[in-house]
C-alpha cells in the first residue's frame, strides 16, 4: 500500500551499535532512517538530539510524528538486543509506485533471510526489472527497518551497501546470531 507522502516534521538522532541514526517522521509514519555517523557507536539505542524541522505543521502532526519516533526507537532497541525479528511500524517514505513495491518486498523478508536483486524482481512479478530493483534498493530511505542490507549478490557474496560492507556484515551477523534464539 502506498501512502501519500507528507514531509517529515521531526528529526531525532539516536546512538546505536552501528553509529548515530537520523530518524525523520511525519504524522503518517517514519519517512527516513539514515546513518549519519558510523564512528559514534553505543551498545544502547539512546536519543542524542531532537530537531523540529522547518516545516509549518500543526502541533498535532508533531505529536503523531513523535509517537512514531518513539515506537521506532523502542523497536530498534529490541532489534539490536536480539529480541525483535520483525518491525511493526507505520512507514511513510517518499517514492514511486515501483520503489514502494520493492521496499515492501524487502520489508516482507524473514529475519536473517538474504536474497538477490533478481529474487526481489521475481517477488514483485517484474523478472526483467533486476537493474531497476537495484536502483530502488539503493534509493531506500529507511535503512535497517526496510532491510536492504539483506540483498547480496546472486553468487552469495556481499555486494555494496550505502553504509559500507562492514555495517552490512554486522547486521547480517546480528540476524544470523539471533534468528534461532527468539
Amino acid at each position: 500500500m502506498v501512502i501519500e507522502y507528507q514531509p517529515p516534521v521531526l528529526e531525532v538522532h539516536l546512538t546505536s551499535p552501528v553509529g548515530i541514526l537520523s530518524l525523520k517522521a511525519s504524522a503518517m509514519g517514519l519517512t527516513h532512517l539514515t546513518v549519519v555517523d558510523l564512528n559514534r557507536q553505543s551498545d544502547q539505542v539512546e536519543e542524542c538530539a531532537v530537531n523540529e524541522l522547518p516545516i509549518a505543521a500543526f502541533s498535532d502532526n508533531k505529536m503523531r510524528a513523535q509517537q512514531h519516533i518513539h515506537a521506532v526507537k523502542g523497536q530498534l532497541s529490541e532489534y539490536f538486543a536480539g529480541t525483535r525479528q520483525a518491525f511493526e511500524l507505520a512507514l511513510a517514505p517518499k517514492g514511486t509506485v515501483f520503489q514502494h513495491q520493492v521496499w515492501q518486498a524487502l520489508a516482507a523478508m524473514q529475519f536473517g533471510e538474504v536474497c538477490s536483486y533478481a529474487d526481489i524482481a521475481q517477488r514483485i512479478e517484474r523478472p526483467k526489472a533486476v537493474r531497476a530493483v537495484g536502483a530502488a534498493n539503493g534509493a531506500n530511505p529507511i535503512a535497517i527497518i526496510v532491510p536492504c542490507h539483506r540483498v547480496i549478490g546472486k553468487n552469495g557474496k556481499l555486494t555494496g551497501y550505502a553504509y559500507g560492507l562492514e555495517m552490512k556484515q554486522f547486521l547480517l551477523g546480528l540476524e544470523a546470531d539471533k534468528s534461532h534464539r527468539v
